[in-house]
């Protein structure tokens, strides 16, 4: 799991806007720092390759990696002029705040060196966070984790998770998310980001034509119309749950954390979309994303509450 880990901040209790706040909560944060936790939760256990400050905010971050059980042997602590990215996040639906601090950020110091330690043939695949390619010397450590991976066939998977800091350029960015999407089994995200990746409006038809190149599943996201999965073989369209929701945060990182480890237990591609998005849906009703994931007797009786209905 290659990507960023944070500390996310919520005014509480639930419905406070941030210029009301008086108290908060801590949860540890970062996309792929989420999904590792949402695999954490359904049994599934991954190691997470990031860079977090050398201060009281990177001690927070190991201890809340140790006790979602995931790997942190390949999280390095650099030194504190470098920070550890901060969310301050409301949970509330309308007029959400998602106010992401970033600046001189620790995870995109991640460098080839942190990729040379890992043992690739230890791991059954890779799992990329899309904010890592943002910028250097990140962005070429997550090519060197692709060229290992891809030399001893393990399959690689991208959560295109698009943040607009840090790309020097629009053409940059579509440059790099395109020549990775090439490269990448299974490849997640949302319209906009297709939109980004394409440097245009019509994502769609680029996930229509990665489909005819390497990739064997794409999963086009469309919020609350569901989303497009593209195999060679062609398309299918998803809806989603319906739920009382009190946020918009997380469920991306949970919908990865149920998709894939529901593909890896043995799911259909079907099935395993709609885990996903149960698992998603399940967050949206919580305060927090790490936090708030459901674990496996959670998710089960979610879906067959929802199919009793």
């Amino acid at each position: 799991m290659i990507g960023r880990a944070g500390m996310d901040i919520y005014p509480e209790p639930p419905g406070t806007k941030i210029d009301d706040v008086q108290n908060f909560s801590t949860h540890l944060g970062g996309s792929a720092a989420n999904t590792s936790v949402a695999l954490s939760k359904l049994n599934i256990a991954s190691d997470l390759v990031t860079c977090v400050s050398d201060d009281a905010i990177g001690n927070y971050i190991f201890k809340k990696l140790d006790d979602f059980n995931i790997g942190n042997k390949f999280c390095r602590r650099i030194d504190k002029k470098f920070q550890t990215q901060i969310a301050m996040v409301e949970t509330i639906l309308e007029n959400n705040q998602s106010i992401l601090y970033r600046n001189n950020s620790c995870d995109l110091q991640l460098d080839r060196s942190d990729i040379d330690k890992i043992n690739f043939q230890e791991y059954s695949s890779v799992f990329l966070s899309g904010v890592a390619l943002s910028s250097n010397p990140s962005r070429d450590a997550v090519f060197s984790a692709v060229e290992k991976a891809s030399a001893l066939k393990i399959p690689l998977i991208i959560d295109l998770d698009y943040r607009p800091y840090n790309w020097e350029s629009d053409e940059k960015k579509s440059e790099v998310y395109k020549k990775i999407m090439n490269q990448m089994d299974i490849i997640i995200g949302n319209d906009l980001e297709f939109n980004i990746a394409d440097n245009s409006s019509d994502g769609l038809n680029l996930a229509q034509t990665l489909i005819q190149k390497k990739p064997s599943i794409i999963i086009y996201k469309m919020g609350e119309q569901g989303s497009k999965v593209y195999t060679k073989e062609g398309e299918q369209d998803f809806g989603i749950y319906s739920v009382q929701a009190i946020k918009p945060t997380g469920a991306g990182d949970a919908f990865n954390g149920g998709f894939l480890s529901s593909m890896y237990q043995g799911f259909s591609l079907e099935d395993s979309v709609k885990r996903g998005s149960a698992n998603a849906a399940i967050v949206v009703t919580k305060v927090g994303c790490s936090s708030a994931m459901p674990n496996l007797e959670e998710l089960n009786q979610f879906i067959k509450n929802k199919e009793e209905m």
